[in-house]
C-alpha cells in the first residue's frame, strides 16, 4: 500500500488499481507533510535559473518540470539574475526549505563555491556549465564545439570576413562559444581581430547594437556569427535597417535553435542546443541519484549540431 501511496518501488498495475479504488471509497487523502517527515524527503527540487523570460529558459524548465511531474515530484523556482550574491541567497533559501536536490543554471558564482556545496553533501546538478572536479554533477552542451561549427560553416561556404557578436564573456557559455569561433578561424588560416568582435549580452537588443557598432567602426564583413538566436534576430533587424540583404549581402548564423529561429525571414541557420532535453536530463539525474529511480537516461556533455536554413549562403 505504501508503495502505491508514495509512488515508490514496483507495483503491479492491478494491485495499484485495487489500492486506489479502496482509497477513494474510504475518502483517504495522502498527508504529504507527515510522509515527508517520516521519509526525510520533501519530494521537492529547487531550481535556480538566471531569468524567467525568454524561450531558452522556458524550454529548459519545461523539460525538467515534465519529467519531475511524471515522477510525482515538484519544483521550486528561483531567479539568480546572473549576480553571485543573489544566486547564493536563492540557493540558501531553497536549502532552508528542505529541497531534496538543486538544479542550478547559475552564471556568476565561482566553480569553487559549487564544488564546496557538493563536498558539503548537497545533492545538486549544474546545467549549461561543466566543472571538471564535479563533472558527475554537470550536464552541459559542448559550447566550444558549437561555436566552432557555426564559424566553420561560414568559412566552408567561402566567407573570410566574419563578424562575431559574443554573449556576455563573464559567462562560461559566452566565453566558450567565442573560443570555438577563434579556433575555427585559426584552423582555416584566418586571422582573428577584435575589430570584428562585439560583446553583447545574449539579448536581442545587443545584436542590433552590435551591428550598428561594427558598422560605425568601419568593420567590413560578409557574414556575422552570433552567440545565440536572440542576438541573431536583433542583428537581422539592424542589417535590414541598413539595407543589407540576407543572405545575399550578409550571412547570419545564430546559436541555440530556439522555436522562433525557423520563423524568422529568412529562416535562421543556427546551432542546435537541445535545451528541453538538457532540462529533462537534469531531472533524470535527480531521480536516479537522489530518489534511486532507474532507467533514466542522461549524459554529462551533449554534442551540438548545425541546422541549415536560409540565412547563410556563399558570398556574392
Amino acid at each position: 500500500v505504501s508503495r502505491v501511496i508514495n509512488n515508490t518501488g514496483t507495483v503491479k498495475e492491478k494491485t495499484r488499481e485495487l489500492v486506489m479504488t479502496a482509497m477513494a471509497e474510504l475518502g483517504y487523502r495522502h498527508n504529504v507533510v507527515a510522509a515527508s517527515l517520516a521519509s526525510n524527503k520533501t519530494h521537492t527540487i529547487g531550481y535556480v535559473v538566471p531569468e524567467l523570460h525568454g524561450s531558452f529558459f522556458g524550454a529548459m524548465m519545461g523539460g525538467t518540470e515534465q519529467a519531475l511531474r511524471q515522477a510525482k515530484k515538484h519544483m521550486l523556482i528561483a531567479t539568480g539574475h546572473s549576480d553571485a550574491q543573489i544566486e547564493k541567497e536563492q540557493i540558501d533559501a531553497l536549502l532552508s526549505r528542505r529541497c531534496d536536490a538543486l538544479i542550478l543554471h547559475v552564471e556568476a558564482v565561482s566553480d569553487e563555491y559549487l564544488v564546496s556545496l557538493v563536498h558539503q553533501g548537497v545533492d545538486l546538478v549544474v546545467v549549461n556549465r561543466f566543472i571538471e572536479e564535479i563533472g558527475d554533477n554537470c550536464i552541459s552542451l559542448d559550447n566550444v564545439k558549437g561555436g566552432y561549427l557555426a564559424t566553420r560553416h561560414l568559412l566552408d561556404i567561402g566567407h573570410t570576413q566574419i563578424a562575431y557578436i559574443a554573449g556576455s564573456l563573464f559567462k562560461a557559455d559566452g566565453k566558450k562559444r567565442l573560443t570555438g569561433h577563434q579556433q575555427a578561424l585559426a584552423d582555416m588560416g584566418v586571422e582573428y581581430t577584435d575589430n570584428l568582435t562585439y560583446e553583447g549580452n545574449f539579448q536581442a537588443k545587443s545584436g542590433t547594437e552590435g551591428i550598428r557598432a561594427l558598422v560605425a567602426r568601419g568593420a567590413k564583413f560578409t557574414a556575422v556569427a552570433c552567440a545565440n538566436d536572440e542576438m541573431a534576430s536583433g542583428a537581422m533587424i539592424a542589417l535590414r535597417e541598413l539595407g543589407r540583404r540576407m543572405p545575399e549581402d550578409v550571412s547570419v548564423i545564430g546559436f541555440d535553435n530556439v522555436d522562433f529561429a525557423s520563423y524568422l525571414s529568412p529562416g535562421l541557420t543556427t546551432i542546435d542546443y537541445p535545451v528541453q532535453k538538457i532540462g529533462s536530463m537534469a531531472a533524470h539525474w535527480v531521480l536516479e541519484r537522489v530518489y534511486g529511480h532507474s532507467h533514466h537516461e542522461y549524459q554529462h556533455i551533449l554534442s551540438p549540431r548545425l541546422i541549415l536554413r536560409g540565412s547563410t549562403s556563399s558570398p556574392e
